[in-house]
Protein backbone atom coordinates (compact mmCIF):
# COMPACT_ATOMS: atom_id res chain seq x y z
CA UNK A 1 0.00 0.00 0.00
CA UNK A 2 1.29 3.29 -1.37
CA UNK A 3 0.54 6.81 0.74
CA UNK A 4 -0.80 7.85 -2.71
CA UNK A 5 -2.47 4.84 -3.94
CA UNK A 6 -5.66 5.73 -6.44
CA UNK A 7 -4.30 9.46 -6.68
CA UNK A 8 -3.52 11.22 -10.13
CA UNK A 9 -0.57 14.01 -10.05
CA UNK A 10 0.71 16.13 -12.34
CA UNK A 11 4.24 17.46 -11.99
CA UNK A 12 5.41 20.22 -13.86
CA UNK A 13 8.74 20.52 -14.79
CA UNK A 14 9.29 17.11 -13.90
CA UNK A 15 12.09 16.23 -16.38
CA UNK A 16 14.90 16.10 -14.00
CA UNK A 17 15.70 18.21 -10.29
CA UNK A 18 12.84 18.54 -7.82
CA UNK A 19 10.28 17.58 -10.61
CA UNK A 20 11.84 14.14 -11.10
CA UNK A 21 12.43 13.56 -7.77
CA UNK A 22 8.58 14.17 -6.75
CA UNK A 23 7.33 12.22 -9.57
CA UNK A 24 9.62 9.18 -8.73
CA UNK A 25 8.41 9.59 -5.60
CA UNK A 26 4.68 9.99 -6.15
CA UNK A 27 4.78 7.45 -8.66
CA UNK A 28 6.71 4.56 -5.90
CA UNK A 29 3.73 5.47 -3.45
CA UNK A 30 0.95 4.79 -5.76
CA UNK A 31 -0.47 7.62 -7.63
CA UNK A 32 0.22 8.08 -11.50
CA UNK A 33 1.95 10.75 -12.88
CA UNK A 34 1.73 12.66 -15.91
CA UNK A 35 4.92 13.95 -16.46
CA UNK A 36 5.17 17.38 -18.12
CA UNK A 37 8.27 19.04 -19.20
CA UNK A 38 9.31 21.48 -22.23
CA UNK A 39 12.82 20.20 -21.88
CA UNK A 40 14.43 23.33 -22.73
CA UNK A 41 17.53 24.52 -20.69
CA UNK A 42 17.72 26.25 -17.54
CA UNK A 43 16.78 30.09 -19.17
CA UNK A 44 13.93 28.79 -20.99
CA UNK A 45 15.12 28.20 -24.61
CA UNK A 46 14.37 25.06 -26.38
CA UNK A 47 12.46 21.98 -25.95
CA UNK A 48 12.50 18.59 -26.60
CA UNK A 49 10.53 15.30 -24.96
CA UNK A 50 14.04 13.27 -24.37
CA UNK A 51 13.59 14.59 -20.48
CA UNK A 52 10.18 14.01 -20.06
CA UNK A 53 9.82 10.42 -21.48
CA UNK A 54 12.59 9.35 -19.35
CA UNK A 55 11.22 9.98 -16.36
CA UNK A 56 8.08 7.68 -17.49
CA UNK A 57 10.43 5.30 -18.99
CA UNK A 58 11.66 4.85 -14.94
CA UNK A 59 8.59 5.21 -13.61
CA UNK A 60 7.31 1.93 -15.71
CA UNK A 61 10.29 0.02 -15.50
CA UNK A 62 9.56 0.50 -11.65
CA UNK A 63 6.18 -1.32 -12.32
CA UNK A 64 4.15 2.90 -12.01
CA UNK A 65 2.04 4.24 -14.52
CA UNK A 66 3.24 7.52 -16.30
CA UNK A 67 2.56 9.54 -18.90
CA UNK A 68 4.59 12.47 -20.67
CA UNK A 69 3.16 15.79 -21.63
CA UNK A 70 5.49 18.30 -23.55
CA UNK A 71 3.06 21.50 -23.31
CA UNK A 72 4.43 24.93 -22.28
CA UNK A 73 2.53 25.58 -18.68
CA UNK A 74 2.65 29.68 -20.27
CA UNK A 75 0.13 28.63 -22.70
CA UNK A 76 -3.63 28.03 -21.75
CA UNK A 77 -4.47 25.57 -23.98
CA UNK A 78 -1.56 23.53 -23.68
CA UNK A 79 -2.23 23.59 -20.16
CA UNK A 80 -5.63 21.97 -20.07
CA UNK A 81 -4.56 19.70 -22.92
CA UNK A 82 -2.41 18.73 -19.76
CA UNK A 83 -4.84 18.19 -17.64
CA UNK A 84 -7.69 17.08 -19.92
CA UNK A 85 -4.71 14.02 -20.79
CA UNK A 86 -4.82 13.14 -17.48
CA UNK A 87 -7.91 12.51 -16.72
CA UNK A 88 -8.42 10.67 -20.57
CA UNK A 89 -5.18 8.25 -19.26
CA UNK A 90 -6.19 8.14 -15.94
CA UNK A 91 -9.73 9.25 -15.49
CA UNK A 92 -9.31 11.79 -12.56
CA UNK A 93 -7.03 14.57 -11.47
CA UNK A 94 -6.07 14.97 -7.78
CA UNK A 95 -2.55 16.33 -7.40
CA UNK A 96 -0.70 19.37 -9.18
CA UNK A 97 2.80 19.92 -8.66
CA UNK A 98 3.23 23.56 -10.25
CA UNK A 99 7.11 23.10 -10.12
CA UNK A 100 8.25 24.44 -13.65
CA UNK A 101 10.68 27.28 -13.92
CA UNK A 102 13.65 29.15 -15.58
CA UNK A 103 16.48 31.35 -14.09
CA UNK A 104 17.62 34.23 -15.92
CA UNK A 105 19.82 35.86 -13.21
CA UNK A 106 21.20 39.51 -13.28
CA UNK A 107 21.24 42.50 -11.16
CA UNK A 108 18.57 45.29 -11.22
CA UNK A 109 20.52 47.72 -12.55
CA UNK A 110 21.14 45.21 -15.79
CA UNK A 111 17.63 43.79 -15.71
CA UNK A 112 15.38 44.44 -19.14
CA UNK A 113 12.48 43.15 -20.35
CA UNK A 114 13.92 39.80 -22.05
CA UNK A 115 15.13 38.79 -18.95
CA UNK A 116 11.85 39.70 -16.84
CA UNK A 117 9.22 38.83 -18.63
CA UNK A 118 10.15 35.24 -19.21
CA UNK A 119 10.89 34.16 -15.79
CA UNK A 120 7.25 36.11 -14.81
CA UNK A 121 5.49 34.39 -17.53
CA UNK A 122 6.84 30.90 -16.83
CA UNK A 123 6.59 30.70 -12.96
CA UNK A 124 3.39 33.17 -12.16
CA UNK A 125 1.55 33.11 -15.33
CA UNK A 126 2.58 29.52 -15.62
CA UNK A 127 1.22 28.51 -12.36
CA UNK A 128 -2.02 30.35 -13.05
CA UNK A 129 -2.50 28.36 -16.37
CA UNK A 130 -2.15 25.18 -14.74
CA UNK A 131 -3.72 25.87 -11.73
CA UNK A 132 -6.93 27.14 -13.36
CA UNK A 133 -7.29 24.26 -15.58
CA UNK A 134 -6.48 21.79 -12.57
CA UNK A 135 -8.61 23.39 -9.92
CA UNK A 136 -11.53 23.28 -12.30
CA UNK A 137 -11.48 19.54 -12.70
CA UNK A 138 -10.98 18.92 -8.86
CA UNK A 139 -13.88 21.07 -8.56
CA UNK A 140 -16.24 19.40 -10.70
CA UNK A 141 -14.75 16.23 -9.60
CA UNK A 142 -16.41 17.33 -6.01
CA UNK A 143 -13.76 15.23 -4.20
CA UNK A 144 -11.26 17.91 -3.15
CA UNK A 145 -7.97 18.01 -3.82
CA UNK A 146 -4.37 18.59 -3.89
CA UNK A 147 -2.05 22.00 -5.00
CA UNK A 148 1.49 22.73 -4.09
CA UNK A 149 2.70 25.88 -5.40
CA UNK A 150 6.90 26.03 -5.92
CA UNK A 151 8.16 29.50 -4.41
CA UNK A 152 11.36 30.43 -3.24
CA UNK A 153 13.25 32.19 -0.32
CA UNK A 154 14.22 34.64 -3.34
CA UNK A 155 10.51 35.62 -3.45
CA UNK A 156 9.58 35.22 0.71
CA UNK A 157 12.64 37.09 1.85
CA UNK A 158 15.00 38.17 -0.97
CA UNK A 159 18.04 36.98 -2.58
CA UNK A 160 20.77 39.37 -4.43
CA UNK A 161 20.36 39.24 -8.37
CA UNK A 162 17.00 37.64 -8.58
CA UNK A 163 14.44 40.59 -8.72
CA UNK A 164 12.92 39.06 -11.56
CA UNK A 165 12.55 35.64 -9.98
CA UNK A 166 12.09 36.96 -6.87
CA UNK A 167 8.88 38.75 -8.07
CA UNK A 168 7.43 35.75 -9.67
CA UNK A 169 7.95 33.60 -6.54
CA UNK A 170 6.23 35.95 -4.11
CA UNK A 171 3.70 36.43 -6.69
CA UNK A 172 3.17 32.51 -6.38
CA UNK A 173 3.24 32.59 -3.00
CA UNK A 174 0.71 35.23 -2.95
CA UNK A 175 -1.62 33.22 -5.26
CA UNK A 176 -1.30 30.17 -3.09
CA UNK A 177 -2.73 32.38 0.25
CA UNK A 178 -5.36 33.51 -1.63
CA UNK A 179 -6.74 30.48 -3.64
CA UNK A 180 -6.29 28.27 -0.31
CA UNK A 181 -8.93 30.79 1.08
CA UNK A 182 -11.62 29.84 -1.61
CA UNK A 183 -10.46 26.30 -1.80
CA UNK A 184 -11.72 25.47 1.76
CA UNK A 185 -15.03 24.62 0.90
CA UNK A 186 -14.21 22.83 -2.12
CA UNK A 187 -11.72 20.50 0.12
CA UNK A 188 -9.11 21.64 -2.16
CA UNK A 189 -5.65 22.12 -0.05
CA UNK A 190 -3.35 24.67 -1.15
CA UNK A 191 0.37 24.94 0.20
CA UNK A 192 3.79 26.69 -0.91
CA UNK A 193 6.98 25.49 -1.17
CA UNK A 194 10.04 27.05 -1.04
CA UNK A 195 12.87 24.41 -1.60
CA UNK A 196 16.89 24.42 -1.35
CA UNK A 197 17.57 21.57 -3.54
CA UNK A 198 20.55 21.08 -5.78
CA UNK A 199 19.99 21.21 -9.20
CA UNK A 200 21.37 22.39 -12.48
CA UNK A 201 19.13 25.79 -11.95
CA UNK A 202 20.89 26.01 -8.06
CA UNK A 203 24.07 24.02 -8.35
CA UNK A 204 26.53 27.50 -8.54
CA UNK A 205 24.39 28.19 -5.02
CA UNK A 206 25.58 25.60 -2.99
CA UNK A 207 29.07 24.88 -1.68
CA UNK A 208 31.17 21.92 -3.34
CA UNK A 209 30.28 18.52 -1.79
CA UNK A 210 26.94 18.85 -0.97
CA UNK A 211 25.09 17.41 -3.61
CA UNK A 212 23.76 14.92 -1.42
CA UNK A 213 23.04 16.83 1.87
CA UNK A 214 20.42 19.15 0.21
CA UNK A 215 19.47 16.21 -3.07
CA UNK A 216 16.10 17.11 -4.55
CA UNK A 217 15.07 13.57 -3.14
CA UNK A 218 15.31 15.25 0.53
CA UNK A 219 12.64 17.23 -0.04
CA UNK A 220 9.96 15.90 -1.94
CA UNK A 221 8.48 12.98 1.00
CA UNK A 222 7.08 15.78 2.84
CA UNK A 223 5.29 16.74 -0.16
CA UNK A 224 4.27 13.91 -1.14
CA UNK A 225 2.62 13.25 2.59
CA UNK A 226 1.74 17.38 2.03
CA UNK A 227 -0.71 15.51 -0.99
CA UNK A 228 -2.10 12.67 0.95
CA UNK A 229 -5.10 12.27 2.64
CA UNK A 230 -3.70 12.59 5.84
CA UNK A 231 -2.82 16.46 5.41
CA UNK A 232 -6.83 17.09 4.45
CA UNK A 233 -6.73 20.04 6.76
CA UNK A 234 -3.48 22.10 6.02
CA UNK A 235 -3.28 24.54 3.85
CA UNK A 236 -2.71 27.87 3.09
CA UNK A 237 0.93 27.13 4.88
CA UNK A 238 4.77 28.18 3.19
CA UNK A 239 6.86 24.89 3.48
CA UNK A 240 10.85 25.74 3.37
CA UNK A 241 12.59 22.48 2.98
CA UNK A 242 16.68 22.41 2.59
CA UNK A 243 18.51 18.76 3.10
CA UNK A 244 16.28 16.97 6.04
CA UNK A 245 14.88 20.48 7.93
CA UNK A 246 11.77 20.88 6.95
CA UNK A 247 10.27 24.91 8.47
CA UNK A 248 7.36 26.31 8.27
CA UNK A 249 7.12 30.16 7.09
CA UNK A 250 4.53 32.29 8.74
CA UNK A 251 3.64 35.75 8.84
CA UNK A 252 4.19 37.80 12.17
CA UNK A 253 2.81 41.32 12.99
CA UNK A 254 5.11 43.13 15.22
CA UNK A 255 3.44 46.23 16.56
CA UNK A 256 5.76 49.57 16.61
CA UNK A 257 3.23 52.25 18.41
CA UNK A 258 -0.69 52.64 19.16
CA UNK A 259 -3.21 55.19 20.63
CA UNK A 260 -6.25 55.35 20.98
CA UNK A 261 -8.68 54.81 17.82
CA UNK A 262 -10.06 58.84 18.85
CA UNK A 263 -6.80 60.44 19.25
CA UNK A 264 -5.39 62.53 16.76
CA UNK A 265 -3.17 61.08 13.91
CA UNK A 266 0.41 60.61 14.28
CA UNK A 267 2.80 63.99 13.00
CA UNK A 268 5.42 62.32 11.00
CA UNK A 269 7.73 63.34 13.33
CA UNK A 270 5.83 61.38 16.35
CA UNK A 271 5.81 58.01 14.53
CA UNK A 272 9.31 58.38 13.04
CA UNK A 273 10.48 58.85 16.55
CA UNK A 274 8.49 55.53 17.56
CA UNK A 275 9.66 53.84 14.59
CA UNK A 276 13.38 54.32 15.53
CA UNK A 277 12.99 53.47 19.08
CA UNK A 278 11.58 50.31 18.22
CA UNK A 279 14.17 49.25 15.97
CA UNK A 280 16.62 47.58 18.18
CA UNK A 281 13.48 45.53 19.27
CA UNK A 282 12.32 44.33 15.49
CA UNK A 283 12.30 40.73 14.92
CA UNK A 284 15.49 39.30 12.95
CA UNK A 285 14.63 38.78 9.68
CA UNK A 286 16.03 35.01 8.69
CA UNK A 287 18.72 35.29 6.03
CA UNK A 288 18.67 32.78 2.96
CA UNK A 289 21.86 31.52 3.95
CA UNK A 290 20.59 30.07 7.56
CA UNK A 291 17.87 28.78 5.50
CA UNK A 292 20.23 26.96 3.12
CA UNK A 293 23.28 26.34 5.31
Amino acid sequence: MGLLDGKVAIVTGAGGGLGRAHALLFAKEGAAVVVNDLGGSVDGSGEGSRVADEVVKEIREAGGMALADFGSVTDAAEAQAMVDAAVAEFGRLDILINNAGILRDKSFKKMDEDLWDPVLEVHLKGSYHATRAAYARMVEQGEGGRIIMTSSTSGLIGNFGQTNYGAAKAGIAGFARCLAIEGRKANITVNVLAPNAYSRMTASLFPEGSEDRFAPERVSPAIAWLCSDEAADITGQQFVISGNRVSLLYPAQYKIADSEADSDAWSPDEIGQKIKASIADWPKATTVPDLIF
